[in-house]
């Protein structure tokens, strides 16, 4: 009750001081009231507010009354320069570099790097710019370590907390401000540099955390992910909650190709963010300016903005399919697909930031990935749950027409649409990208459980929800890799589409059918020419059917077009998504060297020896 009390106390007494004509007797404690008033006010408000910054231009005012000096439509640099220039009373000296401490807190919270400089050099009666103590845009540091906080005797009113507390805590916050800054700007050299004098102020544990974890950032930025481990690990010991050095630490084994080590980490920021957080008090309550109100940043935000923990357990599921380990792929895949339908708290918000792609995408990597185990029925039924649930949200037919501004989203990722295609049709046409995939998942699911005829409907069906879309390209598109580019769903279409008809002629040749495989194998390789799949596959049917002449013609074309060994090799393009890799995998043939022989051999007697 008392700590309530005494803000109130303090607001009360002000309001009667400030009710009389400024005298120059009564401004000392006046000045230290309003100090004292101000503090609390920041404390209950949780921060540094718009109502602080007006009280201090009125307490400046009323310097000024006292004085003789009209303070009126000055802006609030010009009264404090004014009050330090024209007030010389040597007991107002100590409550105005009290007060201006308060106002560079306030500007400093407002990111106002400049006037908290021009005010510190008023303060220490500077007028040259100070040489900076550590390179880039540090005079601020350099005039703080410089001011001379006047002494004040014991006599002085009581403050709630000390001008000497404050400045350490200004000149740690200003340190540590700039030095993010620096890393949002990548300038990392002179980021690092802030950041390890911020280390060596004054804070609390968790400050000191973030500012151990945003060098650790930085040294990883800077190639140096040995270092950054090290100052992640300090940031950990320091506080145990700062789960963003966690995180953090991820990304760096995950760069060091430390697969254990970042799915430990991984683990345990996952079993952190699903156990309640203990509270614990690291400040001293008399602090009532701190770092963690003075220090506001995009780079802070997004650095330490909390991980959900559905983001973290898909993270958990995608690196351990990426990594081969199938099996603990799936039971993180399950896990999450249970946290997703228990309701929308595990509801992750689509921004560009999420590591959670769209939820149809983590259903169809959860099949690839129950098709990788070999659990096949159940691969079926987590498609079956995507096929039934974008029923009603396809159209008949979905027209699009493409000019060459129209790309650049990534494909079935969250994000604002891309220029030049309406919204809503891009929506459609992921839907239709998830329901043909689930098509093809659950046909490649049903050739392995050893059902040609489930498969063939299945491949069938893939390919009739893909025939819904009309892709017109403009005279700008000349090309399938400009097309592509324009929209990057395309790409994925047409490998969805080269997938089904290489899944759906195979099981033609199963059923002994093999004019009708032949017939999806040539189309395949329409839809993507050179593709080494579709030709291999195309080759065997030609030679099986004795369509030697064909097949040794396409066989020497296949190898006149192959690059030399030491070659350049074609420049990647965007990644296809991670739900294709096992469809992918299924269609690659081993090279037959017993079809090869025979084929050179044919050449050889017709004479074609290539």
């Amino acid at each position: 009750m008392a700590q309530r009390l005494r803000p109130r106390a303090f607001d009360s007494l002000l309001r009667k001081i400030q009710g009389l004509p400024a005298a120059l007797p009564s401004l000392s404690l006046e000045l230290t009231v309003l100090y004292n008033s101000l503090l609390f006010a920041v404390s209950e408000s949780d921060g540094l507010v718009e109502g602080e910054a007006e009280r201090i231009n009125h307490g400046l005012i009323r310097v000024l009354e006292a004085c003789g000096v009209s303070g009126q439509d000055l802006s609030t640099e010009e009264l404090w320069q004014k009050v330090l220039q024209d007030v010389t009373t040597e007991e107002l000296c100590a409550p105005l570099h009290r007060l201006g401490a308060l106002q560079g807190a306030v500007w400093l919270a407002a990111n106002c790097l400049g006037s908290v400089t021009g005010l510190f050099r008023l303060l220490s009666d500077t007028k040259d710019p100070l040489p900076s103590a550590h390179g880039g845009e540090n005079e601020l540091l350099a005039l703080l370590k410089a001011w001379s906080v006047p002494v004040e005797g014991d006599t002085s009113p009581l403050v709630v907390q000390s001008t000497k507390d404050l400045k350490e805590i200004l000149w740690t916050s200003a340190a540590f401000l700039q030095g993010l800054q620096g890393l949002e700007a990548g300038n990392l050299p002179t980021a690092l540099s802030l950041l390890q004098a911020a280390a060596s102020g004054f804070c609390s544990k968790r400050v000191l955390a973030q500012i151990y974890t945003s060098i650790g950032c930085c040294t990883q930025q800077m190639g140096k992910p040995q270092t950054a481990l090290q100052h992640l690990k300090r940031a950990l010991q320091v506080d145990f909650q700062c789960l963003s050095a966690l995180s953090q630490a991820a990304l760096v084994y995950r760069q060091l190709g430390e697969t254990d080590a970042e799915l430990e980490a991984l683990a345990l920021l996952y079993k952190a963010l699903e156990t309640p957080a203990q509270e614990t008090v690291s400040i001293d309550p008399c602090f009532l300016i701190r770092t963690e109100l003075l220090v506001h940043t995009p780079a802070l935000a997004s650095l330490f903005s909390r991980s959900h923990p559905s983001e973290v357990k898909y993270l958990l599921a995608q690196r351990c399919l990426q990594a081969g380990r199938v099996a603990e792929a799936v039971e993180h895949y399950l896990d999450l697909l249970a946290l997703l339908q228990e309701g929308p708290q595990h509801q992750v918000p689509l921004h560009g930031r999420s590591a959670l792609p769209r939820i149809p995408e983590v259903f169809l990597e959860a099949a690839s990935a129950l098709e990788q185990l070999g659990r096949h029925q159940d691969a079926i039924a987590v498609c079956e749950e995507i096929i039934s649930r974008t029923d009603d949200l396809i159209p008949e037919t979905l027209r699009i027409e493409l000019d060459s501004s129209a790309g650049g989203e990534a494909p079935g990722r969250a994000g604002s649409p891309s220029p030049g295609i309406p919204p809503q049709q891009r929506e459609s046409l992921r839907c239709i990208v998830w329901r043909a995939a689930a098509y093809l998942h659950q046909g490649w699911a049903w050739t392995r459980l050893g059902e040609s005829k489930e498969a063939i409907t299945r491949f069938t069906r893939c390919l009739n929800v893909l025939l819904r879309v009309q892709l017109v390209s403009t005279a700008s598109i000349h090309s399938s890799e400009e097309m592509a580019e324009a929209l990057p769903e395309a790409k994925v279409l047409q490998k969805i589409r080269l997938l089904a008809l290489l899944g759906r002629g195979s099981q033609f040749q199963e059923l002994g059918r093999d004019k009708e495989a032949l017939m999806n194998f040539q189309h395949s390789l329409q839809v993507c020419p050179g593709d080494p799949a579709a030709t291999s596959h195309l080759l065997r049917t030609l030679w099986k059917l004795n369509r030697r002449q064909e097949a040794a013609a396409l066989w020497q074309k296949l190898h006149a077009d192959a690059p030399p060994a030491d070659g350049q090799q074609e420049a990647p393009g965007r990644p296809y998504p991670l739900y294709l890799v096992s469809c992918l995998k299924q269609v690659n043939l081993p090279h037959d060297e017993s079809l090869a022989r025979s084929l050179q051999d044919y050449l050889r007697t017709s004479g074609q020896d290539p």
